[in-house]
Parts: C-alpha cells; structure tokens; sequence
C-alpha cells in the first residue's frame, strides 16, 4: 500500500492499493480523510494493466482521467464557478494530453504502440 501524496488530505487521500507491475500501480482508492469519522472509501481507478495488445483492455488509460477532469473544469466555467485558476487548468490539462497522445503516435509510427517494445 503506497499513499500517494497530492499536497493535501484535508478531505481525501489517494491509495495505491497493490504491488508495482509494469513499473508502477494498477489499483487506487480515494478514501474519506477526516479524522473524526470511519474511513470511507469514495472512489477506485483500475488502470491498464500491461499493453493493450499483449493484454487486452483491462482498465482505464491516463488519458481518460485527464479527459474527465477536463470536461468537469469545463463545466464550472459555464456556471457561477468560472474562474481564471480553472481555465489555466484547463490549458495545461489539454496540454498533457497531446503529449500523451504524440507519445502514442509516435509509438503507432515505430509500429510498437500497445507492446513491451521501445
């Protein structure tokens, strides 16, 4: 188990809940954090577990976590919650994702994108 220090866990705290394979943590847990009350679990991610075509769609990819941040931070920004600290958001969050995925078509172009390969 590896808590995953994200700068504050006034109300939650991120758990990587099994071992590293593939380099890193599958499995995490967003647990309740208030030390008055019982641990509640609110939230779980399953990311992909090894590549795609060695072993099929197993989880979730970074990409569509960043991407439904993006939508939600889009949508305070069509409400009473629109803010500058959103939109900056926003941007860099758009921005990692294209460097996501040119790390993905560069993988398609070398014809090594879901293996092992470099």
């Amino acid at each position: 188990m590896r808590v995953i220090n994200i700068g504050s866990k006034k109300y939650t705290q991120v758990i990587a809940t099994d071992e590293k394979e593939f380099n890193t943590n599958h499995f995490f847990v967003v647990e309740t954090a208030d030390p008055s009350k019982p641990t509640a679990i609110v939230g779980q991610v399953q990311f992909q577990k090894g590549p795609i075509k060695e072993f099929g769609v197993n989880g979730v990819m970074n990409e569509d976590l960043i991407a439904m941040v993006i939508v939600r931070l889009q949508d305070f920004q069509e409400s009473e919650f629109k803010c500058r600290e959103n939109a900056v958001a926003i941007t860099k969050l758009e921005e990692a994702l294209m460097w996501l995925r040119k790390r993905t078509q560069d993988r398609e172009d070398r014809g090594v994108e879901g293996t092992h390969k470099v």
